[in-house]
Formats: C-alpha cells, structure tokens, sequence
C-alpha cells in the first residue's frame, strides 16, 4: 500500500511539472513583427530594441530584451521578435545610416538620423516614455508599423 502510494504521488508530481512546463511553453511563442515605414534611403542598417520596462527605455541595449539591426535593401525591412510572454512591450528603432550601430546626434544632441517608436508618438523635445510607446503582445502573432521621423533633411 505504502509502495503504490509513493508511486501514485510521483505520477502526480511528474504530470503537474509536465502540465506546468507544457503551460509556459505554450505562453513563450508570441512574436511581434515590426515593419519600417518613411525610410529616407536604404544606406547603411536599421536598429531595433525590444523593452518589457521603462528601464533604460529607450537607448539602454543593455536593458533590452532583444535588439537586432538589419540591413538595408529594396524592400522594406521587417524584424520578428520571437518567444515573447504575453505582455507590454516597447520598441525603439533608428536609422543607422553609417552603420556604426549608434544614433548620431548633433552638437545640441538632436537626432541627425532617422528614427522611432511603437505607437509613433509626437515627438517634441526628448525621447518619449515607456507608457507612450508599449503594445500588447497578448496572442502568437503581433504586427506593428513604425513611420521613422528625421530632423534633418537627408538625401
């Protein structure tokens, strides 16, 4: 009786950690794609970073969960952000133009390439916040467009 017990609770415990595991497994393949529009030309590479947090949003790579940059061709560039818990999320993005993975800035540390952000919110002076940029990423596939906004005239 005491052998059949044990084992009926070692059955038990290992159908709850596969249930649990099954569980996670299934809330950790939602992606989201982001689609670049307003590019002023296809010179260097896109960068993108992917937030959960306003923490180091939006210019921390450190801080963020994902980053990539692609470049530049023809079409316009799309990345996925893959395996993603349902959740908020915000993504910053800019044109590298010259391909040194940095957004150059001029003297006054205004922005002299392109850039944006989930939502596309008025920028004004300063970057924006986390809560003004965030999306849902509540179901496996999640489509967001962003319109890059330059400052200066490029050709």
């Amino acid at each position: 009786m005491k052998k059949r017990l044990s084992a009926s609770i070692v059955g038990l415990a290992t159908l709850g950690n596969f249930l649990i595991l099954s569980s996670v497994e299934a809330t950790s393949k939602n992606n989201l794609t982001v689609e670049l529009n307003g590019l002023k030309n296809q010179t260097g590479q896109v960068c993108m970073s992917l937030f959960s947090s306003d923490q180091g949003f939006p210019d921390s790579k450190e801080n963020a969960l994902q980053s990539e940059c692609v470049l530049l061709g023809k079409d316009s560039p799309k990345i996925t952000f893959e395996n993603l818990i349902p959740g908020n999320y915000a993504v910053a993005v800019f044109h590298d133009a010259n391909s040194d993975r940095t957004l150059n800035v001029n003297s006054l540390g205004i922005p002299t390439e392109g850039f944006g952000f989930s939502r596309n919110p008025t920028i004004l002076a300063g970057p924006p916040k986390f809560g003004d940029t965030f999306v849902v990423v509540a179901t496996p596939q999640n489509n967001i467009q962003i319109k890059l906004q330059y400052f200066w005239n490029l050709k």
